[in-house]
C-alpha cells in the first residue's frame, strides 16, 4: 500500500509553529501585564495606607507629614499614570495577540480538517484499488480452474 503524502503538510507544520510561537508571546505579554497591574496596585494601596495613616494622627504631627505627603503624591500620582497607560497599551497588545493566535488556530484547524478529509479519501481509494486486485486475481484464477477442468 503506498503511503499517503499530503502536499499541503509542510504549510500546515509551518502554521502550527507560528501558533506555538503566537502562544508563547501571548504568555509573555500576559506576565508582563500581570507584573505592571501588581506594580499598579501596590503603589495605590501605598497612598491609600499613607491617607489613613495621616487621618488617624494627632493633628500637631500630622500637618508636617501631610506636607510631605503632598510632595510626595504629585511625583507618585504621575508614577501610577505611567503604570496605567501602560497597563492600557499592553492590553491593547494582549488583546491584539489573542485575535492573531485565534486566526492562526482556525487557519491550522481548517488545514487539519482538509488534511484528515484528503487523508480519508486516500485510504478509500487505496482501499478500492485493492479490492479491484484482489477481484482481478480472483477473475484470473476462476478462469484458470475452468479452463484446466475443460481440458481435463
Amino acid at each position: 500500500m503506498k503511503r499517503f503524502v499530503w502536499r499541503l503538510q509542510r504549510v500546515l507544520d509551518i502554521r502550527k509553529k507560528e501558533e506555538q510561537k503566537a502562544r508563547a508571546e501571548l504568555l509573555e505579554l500576559t506576565g508582563r501585564l500581570a507584573e505592571r497591574r501588581c506594580e499598579l496596585l501596590t503603589q495605590q494601596k501605598m497612598l491609600e495606607d499613607i491617607i489613613n495613616g495621616l487621618t488617624g494622627e494627632n493633628p500637631k504631627k500630622r500637618l508636617g507629614k501631610q506636607e510631605f505627603f503632598l510632595k510626595f503624591s504629585a511625583a507618585s500620582d504621575e508614577q501610577i499614570k505611567k503604570l496605567e497607560d501602560k497597563v492600557n497599551e499592553l492590553e491593547l497588545q494582549q488583546r491584539a495577540k489573542i485575535t492573531e493566535v485565534l486566526k492562526l488556530r482556525r487557519f491550522k484547524e481548517g488545514l487539519e480538517k482538509l488534511r484528515t478529509e484528503t487523508k480519508m479519501q486516500f485510504i478509500k481509494e487505496q482501499e478500492r484499488l485493492e479490492q479491484k486486485q484482489l477481484d482481478e486475481g480472483a477473475t484470473v484464477l476462476f478462469v484458470r480452474k475452468t479452463q484446466s477442468k475443460v481440458r481435463s
